[in-house]
């Protein structure tokens, strides 16, 4: 034991473990508030999970556009799984900490199946953008293995990009009891905010994934919508017309509830730090938690032969 007077010289120091917060100030209803989460992860898991047995199962759907939806959906069972065993462990049994190295798995995951995410969508925008401008050569250009290499593509970039991002948290010291997060899962802007440490290097890794990553897809997304409306608007019939932008109807919904709550997201991260701790928290689960849970949905209302494979899936399990 160390006499009184001793001093210890602590140069670097991480904490054992972030403690995580539900949705603050509501910690008294957590019980409840875990009902409406726990259906949403139960949704999210099901209808992403019944979109890749359809697929799968129904060979009218070996199509490209339903090769992209099934990667949409294995991102949101991914993205899903990601923050689901915190956020209930918190919400459910109060159980608030988590050991600093599983902080970083789960924040290298959460991001990638973000970017991937993202990454996606765009795919499925410029697929709807060949099918649209030259429906003749639609299969000879997206043959399965083009689609292969996008899909590797993808997950190339995602894990490229975020790799870094572990290890630059790594670097940072921490001070001592300033350990809470604001979210029930571990984000990087608020992981890297609990340092003492200059987080200069941190912000702008971040801001350059976010740029290469989310606002380029963005970009191009609308691009390929301006030429498929430039396209759209050539065609002599307009009932031709309405039918080719029924077929984008479901993607456009998609990157919206995607896009929205996630600029919403860095907006507030950024330049909302004098908001409450709940407004930080309620966008952070809209972007993580809601995509996942209504991509099937809207995929199943608007795609008859995916509703309709989805349904055989259905009674076929009845049956059995």
């Amino acid at each position: 034991m160390l006499p009184p007077q001793s001093h210890v010289n602590i140069s670097f120091f991480q904490p054992p473990a972030f403690l995580m917060i539900g949705i603050p100030g509501l910690e008294a209803f957590h019980g409840w508030i875990s009902i409406p989460f726990s259906s949403m992860y139960t949704v999210a898991l099901t209808g992403n999970c019944l979109i890749l047995l359809a697929v799968r199962r129904t060979p009218s759907l070996h199509q490209p556009m339903y090769y992209f939806l099934s990667m949409l959906a294995l991102t949101d069972v991914g993205l899903t799984l990601s923050t689901l065993p915190t956020t209930l462990a918190v919400l459910w049994f109060d159980h608030r900490l988590i050991g600093f190295n599983t902080c970083l798995v789960q924040m290298y995951f959460l991001h990638s199946f973000s970017v991937v995410e993202s990454s996606v969508l765009l795919a499925m925008s410029f697929d709807r953008f060949v099918a649209i401008s030259s429906p003749l050569h639609y299969a000879a250009v997206l043959t399965n293995n083009v689609i292969i290499r996008i899909g590797m593509a993808i997950v190339a970039r995602a894990t490229l990009c975020l790799f870094p991002v572990p290890f630059l948290i790594k670097r940072l010291n921490f001070c001592p009891g300033n350990n809470s997060l604001s979210h029930s899962f571990c984000f990087h802007p608020d992981v890297m905010r609990r340092a003492c440490a200059d987080i200069t290097i941190n912000i702008r890794y971040g801001l350059f994934v976010v740029l290469s990553t989310g606002a380029i897809d963005s970009l191009l997304i609308i691009l390929s919508y301006t030429l498929i409306l430039h396209t759209v608007m050539g065609l002599a019939s307009p009932r031709e017309r309405v039918r080719a932008l029924n077929t984008c109807v479901s993607h456009i919904l998609a990157v919206f509830v995607f896009f929205i709550p996630g600029i919403t997201m860095s907006m507030i991260h950024r330049f909302g730090r004098h908001l409450p701790h709940i407004a930080h928290a309620l966008v952070a689960y809209v972007y993580l938690v809601v995509p996942p849970v209504l991509n099937p949905i809207i995929y199943s209302v608007k795609s008859k032969p995916i509703r309709e494979a989805m349904l055989r899936i259905l009674k076929r399990k009845r049956q059995s």
